[in-house]
């Protein structure tokens, strides 16, 4: 199932994609796309329903952010053997942890406000899950039961605030629309392999990354199961798993973002975002 919020922000309403491409709305059945909604429960209530019946929504509404009410959005760096090597790091021996903060989420074409300060702005496709299932202490070979979806992540990063003032990535990460979520959630029974999804990112039509979830250093499993040793996932709870080469940063020169370029972020099966970058 491929869910979706549909409406300008602070008023999306939940919606579908049923099997024709057609938007469903979901408000006579679920109040959004959160936490009750993705539980176990929740969506077995949603795969009872029959799609074809439900309202249609018309196309051309504003896709907001897939997932409502977000708890926490947690963050892994150097996932991936290339992006690693474009750093000049070595490979970490455990996951990367950083936050992002839940004000940075964004719909996935809405416009990425560049900081008034911003010198260094980058971006970064990713695959992103979000939590169904309350985890805590889980055991790697079953951790993929407690994911209740995937979605298409693009971490927008300032990488002076990131690397230059004060050694915090958080603070270079957090910046209102630098975390763009969507378009839709793609249940996790339509995802049999989170570690098999091509991700592609393009700026002004010229591809910058192409990669695949295949060379994580941790797949989707042991990041549910690594997170779960620190901290309780609740449902709702968001994480973006890394980015493959090719971000800004990495490039020789590096190329950084300006007012008026066009990102294109896609992950196989779960959607394109397309945003404009403006200057705040």
């Amino acid at each position: 199932m491929k869910l979706l919020r549909i409406g300008e922000p602070g008023r999306e309403r939940p919606a579908a994609i049923d099997g024709t491409g057609v938007l469903r709305d979901l408000s006579a059945h679920i109040s959004d796309v959160d936490a009750t909604a993705l539980s176990d429960s929740g969506l077995a209530a949603l795969r009872r329903l029959n799609l074809d019946a439900q309202p249609i929504v018309l196309p051309g509404s504003r896709i907001g952010p897939c997932v409502a009410n977000v708890g926490k959005f947690i963050c892994i760096g150097l996932n991936y053997v290339d992006h690693a090597a474009e750093a000049g790091m070595a490979l970490p021996e455990e996951p990367p942890i950083f936050l992002k903060a839940t004000s940075s989420i964004s719909g996935p074409d809405d416009d990425v406000v560049l900081p008034k300060t911003s010198t260094h702005g980058d971006w970064e496709i990713e695959l992103g899950f979000v939590i169904g299932t309350k985890a805590s202490y889980v055991a790697e070979a079953g951790a993929l039961a407690y994911v209740a979806g995937y979605f298409t992540a693009n971490d927008v990063s300032e990488r002076d605030f990131q690397l230059n003032r004060g050694g915090q990535w958080t603070k270079g990460k957090s910046c209102d629309t630098f975390g763009p979520i969507g378009p839709w959630l793609v249940t996790a029974d339509e995802v049999p392999d989170p570690q098999k999804l091509k991700l592609h990112l393009a700026v002004n039509g010229e591809t910058m990354q192409s990669g695949s979830t295949a060379n994580m250093v941790f797949g989707v499993a042991k990041l549910v199961s690594y997170l779960s040793q620190f901290m309780t996932l609740f449902p709702g709870d968001i994480v973006s798993t890394g980015t493959p080469s090719g971000v800004g940063l990495g490039r020789k020169p590096p190329v950084y973002l300006k007012a008026g370029d066009r990102i294109t972020a896609s992950v196989e099966g779960l959607g394109e975002q397309n945003q404009l970058v403006v200057a705040g």
